[in-house]
């Protein structure tokens, strides 16, 4: 009983220790996402001119540009010539004349028509922008993850990691779909508006229109702080649910682990922390909007009490009419209001011009080993003969550490070659050089001969196949899994290479067979099975040259036997 309870005490402790250290790391990846956003913040300082964002557009685009731009100047007059048609119809009613009705019959038939033509304004406007910005971020989006499959490895070893690139594909995009689409056109419409308020305002009463100016900056001032108080008030609280989308991402990615550690309720009170950071600061923002859009009225009522009071005395004295009063008032406010409503315009603008800088940029790069080329030599086959030659090597991410100093090999064709050596001493270094995933500062990496950077990168990487120590299996079913290695392949085909592989043997005692999914990175397959996948697809490939980075160090002995049959299997005549 003494020695049960000494390991029960044993286990909590480990237990509170693993919690601590699991508490430290989420706490630590958190503290590295806020260091990440502040470098993203103080890269987003640097911009691209506005119209830069419009770089990808093409023809069909400018003409969309175009009808929504006209759109939008129709769309922000309509309000304008609305007060003055309302201007006269309070004339109308304030006449007494026998043709009152007919006056008011015309006025309102004015209307229909009004409302009609900003009918199809506000159509053009919409429609316009919108599918145009759609396309051009569509046409952004593709050519960003066209470029990011086309960078070299180190662009990835150094300048960038998975998040990011998601993020900007997912995020990013957005902004600056935002900043070229419906807010260019909702920018045009409220400085038409208040262009065209202020010119019908002058024409119909100048006086009143002078004495009105006077609260335009109460009301542009009351709308930007507005605006200002919501953007900060609404990033603590994003900055709080991204810390907590931080836990979340950690908790559910390794779900196996947490729950071995049974830290479930650990990871619900991290959660909970954060989110009621998101809580206070959503409280905030409500009190600010509301203290916000208090003033903003406060200053309006206010300017509707000054120009009433004026413009009674201008009635009486200066011989103005109740609806030249009225459609003064109406406009001005309405034109000073539209400068206020434009804040969140000009904040989406500057958005999207730093978001399409780091997007840009990429989308600019040219990689120094470039997949896409279809520059260099194609043969119609090669012999096998591998060598390096005088090789000096150091990676890029790691520039002070020699990896090679005049390292020599060669592999002649249909040999089988092993290299042997602790960890960290170029094994996994030579696949990369031969795959060409990076290129040797002195030295050459040789295929039959002739020098690897005189071929074309794709044409000799489809000659050539690897099986990694850890596979890389992606969401989806064995069958595409294994035809990944091979464009176009048949069914056939594939069953072919996985009974070569030692796969069929498992696959078909699976009740969907080679449709059997396999879960997130393989989760659902036990280490052999994954790799007998992995080798699968090498041999659907059929490479001349075949290359195993410790394929079998992480298996039981079983499956290190079978795949390791599988293996002597393909590497006849490689």
């Amino acid at each position: 009983m003494a020695s049960e309870s000494g390991v029960n005490g044993d286990s909590n402790i480990v237990e509170e220790v693993s919690e601590t250290k699991r508490e430290s790391k989420v706490e630590g990846e958190a503290m590295k996402t806020e260091e990440k956003n502040k470098e993203d913040h103080d890269e987003k300082t640097k911009t691209v001119p506005f119209y830069k964002l419009f770089a990808f557009a093409d023809s069909f685009d400018f003409l969309l540009m175009l009808l929504g731009t006209l759109g939008s100047i129709g769309n922000g007059l309509g309000f304008p010539i609305m007060t003055l048609l309302f201007g006269d119809l309070v004339d109308a009613f304030g006449q007494n004349q026998t043709n009152t009705t007919d006056k008011v019959s015309k006025i309102a038939l004015k209307f229909v028509y009004l409302g009609i033509g900003t009918f199809v304004a506000a159509f053009l406007q919409l429609s316009g922008w919108m599918i145009s910005g759609e396309r051009q971020a569509a046409r952004i989006r593709s050519l960003y993850l066209k470029t990011i499959l086309r960078q070299d490895i180190t662009f990835f070893d150094i300048d960038t990691n998975t998040g990011e690139v998601v993020g900007r594909m997912s995020g990013d995009t957005v902004l600056i779909q935002d900043a070229m689409g419906e807010k260019v056109g909702k920018a045009i419409q409220l400085v038409s508006t208040f262009v065209g308020g202020f010119v019908i305002a002058f024409i119909r009463g100048w006086l009143l229109t002078l004495v009105m100016l006077s609260s335009i900056p109460l009301l542009v001032m009351s709308g930007a702080l507005l605006a200002i108080v919501i953007a900060k008030t609404a990033s603590r609280g994003q900055t709080a649910y991204a810390k907590a989308a931080v836990v979340v991402e950690q908790t559910i990615g390794s779900i196996r682990t947490v729950a071995s550690f049974t830290g479930e309720k650990q990871a619900i009170s991290n959660y909970n922390k954060h989110l009621v950071s998101a809580y206070k600061a959503g409280v905030i923002e409500g009190g600010s909007t509301g203290l916000g859009l208090g003033t903003l009225f406060l200053v309006i009522f206010c300017s509707y009490a000054l120009a009433v009071w004026y413009g009674g005395k201008l009635i009486l004295e200066k011989g103005y009419t109740g609806g030249q009063v009225l459609n003064v008032i109406i406009s001005v406010l309405t034109g000073s209001m539209s400068l206020g409503q434009a804040s969140p315009c000009l904040s989406a603008f500057a958005a999207g011009q730093a978001a399409a800088y780091k997007m840009f940029e990429t989308i600019e790069r040219k990689p120094d080993i470039d997949s896409y080329s279809t520059d260099g030599k194609v043969l119609d086959d090669i012999k096998g003969d591998i060598e390096l030659k005088d090789v000096y090597f150091t990676y890029p991410a790691r520039s002070d550490e020699q990896i090679f100093r005049g390292f020599s090999l060669f592999v002649s064709s249909g040999s089988t070659v092993a290299l042997v050596g602790q960890s960290g001493s170029g094994k996994s270094t030579v696949v990369s050089l031969i795959e060409r995933f990076y290129d040797p500062q002195a030295g050459e990496v040789l295929i039959d001969g002739i020098n690897l950077k005189e071929f074309q990168l794709r044409w000799i990487r489809s000659k050539i196949g690897l099986v990694s120590q850890e596979p890389v299996l992606f969401t989806a079913s064995i069958k595409d899994n294994i035809a990944y290695g091979k464009e176009d392949a048949t069914i056939e085909e594939i069953k072919a290479a996985a009974e070569l592989a030692n796969a069929s043997k498992f696959v078909d005692k699976l009740p969907q067979g080679l449709d059997t999914m396999v879960g997130e990175h393989g989760t659902q397959l036990s280490g052999g099975q994954k790799q007998r996948i992995a080798v699968a697809r090498a041999i659907l490939k059929d490479p001349r040259i075949l290359l195993l980075d410790e394929a079998t160090s992480a298996l039981d002995a079983e499956s290190e036997r079978v795949v390791q049959e599988a293996l002597d299997r393909i590497m006849v005549n490689r």
